[in-house]
This record gives C-alpha cells, structure tokens and sequence, in this order.
C-alpha cells in the first residue's frame, strides 16, 4: 500500500462502547482527541456522559470523519459485519487506520488486513488485557499487530489508555499474543480451583489457604482476581457457614462460568 499519512491522526472513530470500549473512547476523549462514534444502539452513548464526541446516524458517516477508527467488539463476525457489510471501509479516507481492540483469530486479523488494502486502509490488531477496571484505570495491556510504522503512528491513542504497549509483529501477531496470555491465565485458573480442592480434602481451612497462597510465592494475578472476576452472581459457588469467603464448586470450573474479559 502506498498512502500513508504521516502525521499523527487528530480524529479518532469509534465502534463498540460496551464494558471495556466505553473506558476506552472516554480515555481517547479526554486526551483532546476529537472522538467520532456510532452506537447501535443509542442507550450505549451514555457511557460518554461528560466527555466530547459526535455521535452519527450511520457507520459511512463516522468512517468518513475519522483518520482512525477503533473497533471493540465481541466477535470476529461483528468486525467483518461492520467493517464490510455496514460500509466502514468503504467509507474511510484512503491512507486511514482501522484498529481491532477486540480479541479474535490470528488468521482472520492477516485477513482482514489483506481485505482492507483494498480500500488503501491500513489494519492494526491491538487487544487489550486488563478488563474494565484497567480500561477505566487507563492502565490497559495493549497487545499490537501490524505494519510497525502504522503501529508506531497508532502510539498515541493507545497510550490514553495503556500502562504497557507491546509491539509483537506484523499482521495476528497482537491477537496470538492476547491468545496466549488467555490460555495462560486460564490454565492458572484451573491449578487454582485443583490445589483448592486438595486442599479442602485435606481438611484445611480454604479462606486461611488462599490468604496463605495469595501472600506466598505461589501468588499469581488469578489468585488476585478470585472473588472480584469471579463471584456469587457468576459462577457455581459453595459457602462455608463459618466463613464469608465464596470458594469453588468441586463439580464445575468457577472460572468457566464468567465472562468478564482478562
């Protein structure tokens, strides 16, 4: 491709303004960014309540406004459904960035990338790791993909909101590193709720463990996160009537159960 702005893009676009895209675009906003965004659905836009944005009825219209648009959505399937069938890229300014803060398939970021070249639009794979409380927090882990001279020109929007931006490689090389580090947490997840287990048939006191565990050397972000990401609302639980702490189902993984994002 051979259009590439130069400078750093001043009009930034946005779709998905859900549990971790709203802290995200609010972020971008209130950097003095100027914030381009449409919504599906119109309640999603109280999310930015106090910060600057113009809102638009159609994707084509905020794609045409924006020199970079920010995509958070659940699936890959949304991000091809709005990118194409709702007219983004057609629409974006030859030369502009399109940036995935989704987590999806390796494959399909090199794919789309291919797709986007196309309309002269270039493709950036940059999930996140750090769930609301880091979007909120402006403390994301940002996982980034792509030609690294757009990465590079990317930087600043993402550092809004990131406390660490990690620069991976070309094209899916962000989304496989977001992949590992799930596959990771998850696997860490699973030791917990085993050695919880042991531990309870063992005759052991579970609360006084995982204090023991969480201020040991065995201490690990899914330690941290147990009863905040995980909770009564979320997963199968059993409670001890001698305890307040929530601890693990022997039946069923806990951590299957929740949907928050890591």
């Amino acid at each position: 491709m051979s259009t590439l702005q130069t400078t750093i893009p001043m009009t930034i676009g946005f779709v998905g303004l859900g549990d971790q895209g709203a802290p995200i675009a609010r972020a971008i906003s209130e950097a003095g960014y100027e914030l381009h965004v449409w919504a599906r659905r119109s309640q999603s836009l109280e999310a930015l309540t106090g910060v600057k944005y113009q809102a638009y009825d159609t994707v084509s219209e905020m794609a045409a406004a924006s020199d970079l648009v920010g995509l958070c959505l659940t699936e890959d399937s949304d991000i091809q459904r709005v990118a194409l069938d709702g007219g983004l890229l057609a629409n974006m300014k030859p030369g502009s960035v399109l940036v995935n803060y989704g987590t999806g398939l390796p494959a399909f970021a090199a794919e789309l990338t291919t797709i986007a070249s196309a309309y002269q639009v270039h493709v950036i794979d940059a999930p996140v790791s750090g769930g609301h409380s880091g979007a909120v927090a402006k403390q994301l882990l940002t996982m980034v993909g792509g030609e690294p001279e757009v990465a590079e020109r990317c930087r600043p929007v993402f550092e809004t909101f990131s406390k660490k931006i990690a620069y991976l490689g070309l094209a899916g090389s962000g989304q496989m590193a977001k992949l590992i580090n799930n596959a990771l947490l998850l696997m860490n997840m699973k030791n917990i709720e085993d050695i919880l287990q042991f531990g309870e048939h063992a005759g052991l006191a579970i609360p006084a463990l995982i204090d023991v565990l969480r201020a040991g050397t065995a201490r690990s972000y899914a330690l941290e996160t147990l009863g905040t990401i995980l909770t009564t609302e979320k997963a199968p639980i059993s409670r001890s009537s001698s305890s307040s702490i929530w601890t693990c189902s022997p039946k069923l993984s806990p951590w299957s159960a929740t949907k928050q994002r890591p």
